[in-house]
């Protein structure tokens, strides 16, 4: 589920549509997370195996740490990729806001951390785009990730997070324990998709 303050709209001809913040989304706010009514395609599922299926699934889904195929429910499947991203996946199940968003603007992922099979040409024109989007940016970038997660997650509490509820309790537990601690943080390393090792 994508945070409320937000609608779709065309980003141009070329890219197609997007998804903006009809409000400012302070930094520290959970953007996304996976609730019960998300759409979850365990590896080999009878889908995966129809072209038919397979190519709407694959277009709109991104893999999980299991290697299953999850599309949203909503319009959180429109959100686009952009190197100097302002939301990104975290260790705990949801994305989180990394800088305040201001209204109008478009909310960014990085697909790195999507478990991508392939390489992908970027065209996101920041100063900072990599030029392409790998399947192992995920090992690549984690530190420099969980820097700027940690950073984030230091003001999930105050800021209000209307998607809170969605959140599961074992999660909920883990993330109060690391904000009260400091310990036993959520790397966004947990969510890489290791196919070599599932396959063993």
């Amino acid at each position: 589920m994508v945070h409320p303050d937000t609608e779709v709209r065309v980003v141009s001809p070329e890219i197609g549509l997007g998804v903006y913040a009809t409000k400012l989304i302070p930094k520290g706010t959970i953007m996304y997370v996976i609730d019960e009514m998300e759409l979850i395609f365990p590896e080999g599922h009878r889908l995966l195996t129809d072209e038919h299926y397979r190519k709407h699934i694959e277009k709109f889904s991104y893999t999980d740490q299991d290697g299953s195929r999850i599309v949203s429910w909503d319009y959180a499947k429109y959100i686009n990729h952009y190197c100097d991203r302002n939301s990104i996946s975290t260790g705990y199940g949801f994305e989180i806001a990394l800088r305040d968003i201001l209204p109008g603007e478009q909310i960014t992922d990085d697909y790195g951390a999507l478990n991508i099979e392939e390489s992908m040409k970027c065209y996101c024109g920041k100063s900072n785009c990599r030029g392409s989007v790998n399947p192992n940016d995920l090992l690549t970038y984690s530190k420099k990730w969980d820097e700027e997660i940690i950073s984030a997650l230091k003001l999930i509490e105050n800021v209000s997070q209307p998607l809170m509820y969605y959140v599961d309790d074992v999660t909920k537990n883990n993330l109060n324990e690391f904000l009260k601690t400091g310990k036993n943080y959520a790397s966004v390393q947990k969510l890489y998709y290791d196919k070599v090792k599932v396959a063993k």
